[in-house]
């Protein structure tokens, strides 16, 4: 049966400014042992700073396309063990984000959850988002952190630190090439 959160009736965003973020600090953390660099981190505001409303959106949308698509891998991933991704995956996050209460409020955990849990069921991060109103200001922390912990995650799984940008930019070329 069809659902109105089904990812096919989402906007996909502008996925690929969402993984240059996401990608950025992954490589600003693992160069900097576990600190972000000043410098990566002033660009990346800049960048943010100068978006209108509508290319803000795209990466909100772009941000959670990321998420759906990394729970999709990792479901899959999970599924071939005989796992569940949610039993394994949330809690994993949660307890993470709890690690992280200055740049991660706490009232935004729950949304992260249930973001990375409806991905994992097959349904839009985004549109089951938007069920809830606007995103607030406290969310974009926490939307980008969920993002790069379930990359930081499948990249840790791989063994491999490039694994997750690689997963999304094939499919990206994929995509175009069609």
């Amino acid at each position: 049966m069809s659902s109105l959160y089904d990812p096919q009736n989402a906007p996909a965003g502008d996925v690929g400014a969402a993984l240059m973020m996401i990608d950025s600090r992954l490589r600003s953390i693992h160069d900097h042992k576990g600190e972000t660099d000043p410098e990566q981190q002033e660009l990346i505001d800049q960048f943010t700073d100068s978006l209108g409303p509508d290319e803000a959106r795209d990466l909100l949308d772009g941000a959670c396309t990321l998420i759906y698509m990394f729970m999709t891998w990792l479901r899959k991933a999970h599924e071939e063990h005989e796992k569940d991704v949610v039993e394994y995956v949330v809690p994993n996050l949660v307890a993470t984000m709890r690690m992280m209460p200055i740049s991660i409020r706490p009232e935004t955990i729950p949304t992260m959850a249930g973001l990375v849990i409806a991905a994992a069921t097959g349904l839009s991060p985004s549109l089951w988002r938007g069920q809830f109103g606007e995103w607030n200001d406290v969310e974009m922390n926490a939307l980008e952190a969920t993002a790069f912990l379930l990359a930081e995650h499948i990249n840790r799984i791989t063994d491999d630190p490039d694994f997750a940008t690689r997963l999304i930019s094939e499919a990206l070329s994929r995509a175009e090439a069609v």
